[in-house]
């Protein structure tokens, strides 16, 4: 077959391909945002589970700062979303709290914790995960693990952030109960993990900011932040989270801890 005929033939295929696909060349900016946010979910899916320390530092309106001790212990989900439960070790006044979630693709997670002074196990409503978790400035609702249908998402720009490049999107919670009206999160591109998120409340205002440091990479594929802080900008106050310790795969993590009705009883 001669080249030119060749190369017609190509050229006339490539014609075919973008009007009988459009949707691969032009997204919409809400198809953008759930591509962006479907890449983030499948490059963190397979972890299984993971135990983690943690130091969570309140920081008051005048810089007066207190903290925290706890432990981490996380379960992946398969068919529905993850599962984590918080033991608080210290300072005395918080030391045996506990604090279960389970994470839920479709309708409201649910939320338990087992205050020691009680010595009763409360479930969170869903009308109440806007409060605040421990005194800290991330709410209930913070604690659980983001679940990609829980959200419509919508691509706003291209970014630098710190002098990486990221994606800007939006994320608008389908839950009336929600303490947000939306989030803003820039998204490296390259390892698709979030740098910053701004939470906005139901009026619109700019609530608080996420921001996410010393990430490391564990098990050649999973990016796990060092440090997060989240800062109020309505009241000044702000929280520390210090991530030490990751461990994944550990023997300490057993299903049965994952129950409401042993918490008391967990050590």
């Amino acid at each position: 077959m001669p080249m030119r005929r060749k190369s017609i033939i190509k050229l006339s295929l490539w014609f075919v391909c973008l009007f009988w696909y459009p949707s691969v060349f032009a997204l919409t900016p809400e198809e953008r945002g759930l591509e962006i946010a479907r890449e983030v979910e499948r490059r963190d899916e397979g972890w299984r589970d993971f135990r983690v320390d943690l130091m969570m530092l309140l920081r008051n309106q005048r810089g007066e700062t207190s903290k925290r001790y706890l432990r981490s212990f996380n379960l992946e989900g398969n068919d529905d979303g993850d599962k984590s439960l918080l033991i608080f070790d210290s300072p005395a006044d918080v030391a045996g709290t506990k604090f279960l979630t389970f994470s839920h693709k479709q309708g409201d997670d649910d939320q338990w914790l087992y205050l020691p002074a009680l010595k009763r196990v409360k479930r969170i409503s869903a009308a109440n995960k806007g409060g605040s978790f421990m005194g800290s400035e991330f709410s209930y609702e913070d604690m659980t693990a983001p679940v990609l249908e829980k959200y419509t998402y919508k691509y706003l720009r291209d970014d630098n952030y710190k002098g990486r490049s990221v994606f800007v999107t939006e994320r608008y919670p389908k839950d009336e109960n929600s303490l947000y009206s939306k989030q803003v999160i820039w998204t490296d591109q390259e390892h698709y993990i979030p740098w910053k998120i701004e939470y906005y409340n139901r009026r619109g205002d700019h609530l608080k900011s996420l921001t996410y440091h010393r990430y490391k990479h564990y098990l050649g594929k999973f990016w796990r932040p060092g440090r997060m802080l989240m800062i109020n900008h309505q009241t000044g106050k702000a929280t520390v989270l210090v991530w030490e310790d990751y461990r994944f795969h550990s023997s300490e993590i057993r299903v049965e801890m994952f129950n409401p009705a042993i918490l008391p009883r967990l050590p």
